[in-house]
């Protein structure tokens, strides 16, 4: 217990030392594990590309009645990306497969905008925080060398070699705010690239076998005649 209320005093301690860029800091450190967070929780594959939903248009079997009612009913209850980008498909299977794929595209780069939410600001924190931390060390040396240039006979080598330490400790907390922020912000953009591409393979496959039935049913017809 007392190792643990010596080092809590100790990390209040740096922090103070760091001035009031430690402060920014700490607010960036905070938003930066919020984002992470919610991005962990929103970026999950099943969330995003419900199993169920890419196990239901693989067995889709063109020519078979009713092609797209278990699907639809589906859908009624799901409220994925993925579910939303197969609604769009399904609405606008009454027109050629090229102005479908159109629709597709629009609302599948909506739904992409939606799970980078955030992101940018990761981005912005990975840019900013080194700088913020290289501004309050600048600043801490900038006192610690001016005292030293109003009396430099009686200062300590000691006491300075101290003072720019204190300095310096702004710069390793920036840095060890924009590491993890930018191999997050990397490890999600990665995550939503493979999301899109496997949205991409769904739809593709449902629209083959949507428009593969229509053509199927519309041969039939023409036979019948």
């Amino acid at each position: 217990m007392q190792m643990n209320t010596h080092a809590v005093d100790s990390l209040v301690q740096f922090f103070n030392k760091g001035g009031l860029f430690m402060y920014f800091l700490a607010a960036c450190s905070v938003v930066g594990v919020a984002v992470i967070l919610l991005r962990l929780l929103g970026l999950r594959r099943d969330l995003a590309v419900p199993p169920v939903l890419r196990v239901e248009v693989e067995r889709m079997q063109p020519g078979s009645e009713n092609l797209t009612g278990r699907l639809a009913a589906f859908l009624m209850g799901d409220r994925s990306p993925m579910g939303r980008i197969v609604r769009v498909a399904l609405k606008h299977l009454d027109v050629t497969r090229s102005e479908n794929q159109d629709a597709v595209q629009v609302a599948a780069r909506r739904e992409i905008v939606r799970l980078e939410q955030g992101l940018f600001i990761l981005e912005i924190l990975v840019g900013i925080t080194p700088l913020l931390g290289l501004l309050g060390a600048v600043s801490g040396l900038v006192k610690v060398f001016g005292a030293f240039g109003e009396a430099a006979g009686q200062s300590d080598p000691h006491l300075i070699a101290s003072g720019i330490s204190e300095a310096l400790s702004t710069t390793v907390v920036g840095l060890a705010i924009a590491i993890p922020c930018l191999v997050a912000h990397s490890y999600f953009v990665r995550k939503v690239e493979t999301i899109a591409s496997e949205m991409e393979s769904i739809v593709s496959l449902l629209l083959t076998k949507c428009y593969q039935h229509t053509a199927l049913q519309r041969s039939a017809q023409e036979a019948a005649e």
